[in-house]
């Protein structure tokens, strides 16, 4: 194993890939997280060259919007350009549909109204992220308001989880985030729509039917194309 590339390096040539789909003159998505940094950067720098013009984007979260900002890229918001080209994020969990979980980084409400007023949403990861069915790895984050803390605290866990709050963590929105353990899920369609019916959620990080390709770098350095299939 000693010939493994570094997860870093790994995160880095997935998103820069992933940054060819980007052309001249679109309203792009900008992805939060570790993984999303390298794509960030990578289109800074094909901004300050020349090689994209044009280029204006809506970040996921305030911590996206400073890396941005650091490299020139023009920002914009959804009430100016409601429909997005592409979006370029990361995800904790990839399934083989590219089912998603997202949201540890705790930017999953923005992340999601992002991926559905895009056109095209692409993932990009290192293979560790690849798993077999949802929740082998991660936990679903659930945002939540403060008011409605012990409510859906008790309803999460009345659905077989077990339930966790990040201490000390307030999400962009000023939500809370609780991170519910499932384990393996055979049915994320149906769970997805659970978590939704208590009043006090917000949102989850169950990203199912929105991503359309993934990046992902495998051990060796090589780069994998996944393409999904719609499910009807």
């Amino acid at each position: 194993m000693s010939g493994d590339i570094p997860k870093v390096e790994l995160k880095r040539l997935a998103a820069e890939k992933a940054v060819e789909y980007v052309e001249s003159g679109m309203v792009l998505g900008l992805g939060t997280g570790s993984t999303a940094v390298f794509m960030v950067r990578a289109i800074g720098r094909l901004l300050a060259n020349g090689r994209l013009q044009n280029i204006i984007a809506i970040p996921t979260s305030e911590a996206t919007a400073r890396e941005a900002e650091k490299w020139n890229i023009p920002l914009t918001t959804l009430d100016v350009h409601p429909v997005i080209d592409v979006t370029i994020d990361g995800a904790d969990e990839i399934a083989p549909d590219l089912g998603l979980i997202k949201g540890l980084g705790g930017a999953l409400l923005r992340e999601k109204i992002t991926a559905v007023s895009s056109k095209k949403l692409i993932i990009i990861s290192d293979d560790s992220k690849v798993v077999q069915h949802l929740g082998e790895k991660a936990p679903i984050p659930v945002e939540v308001i403060p008011f409605a803390r012990q409510p859906v605290y008790a309803y999460l866990q009345s659905l077989g989880a077990k339930v966790i709050e990040r201490e000390g963590f307030i999400t962009d929105e000023n939500n809370i985030i609780l991170d519910c353990h499932f384990g393996k899920i055979d049915d994320p369609y149906s769970l997805a729509e659970k978590i939704r019916q208590q009043p006090g959620v917000v949102e989850h990080g169950l990203f199912l039917n929105m991503a359309a390709t993934a990046v992902i770098a495998s051990k060796d350095g090589e780069l994998n194309l996944y393409e999904r299939n719609f499910r009807n």
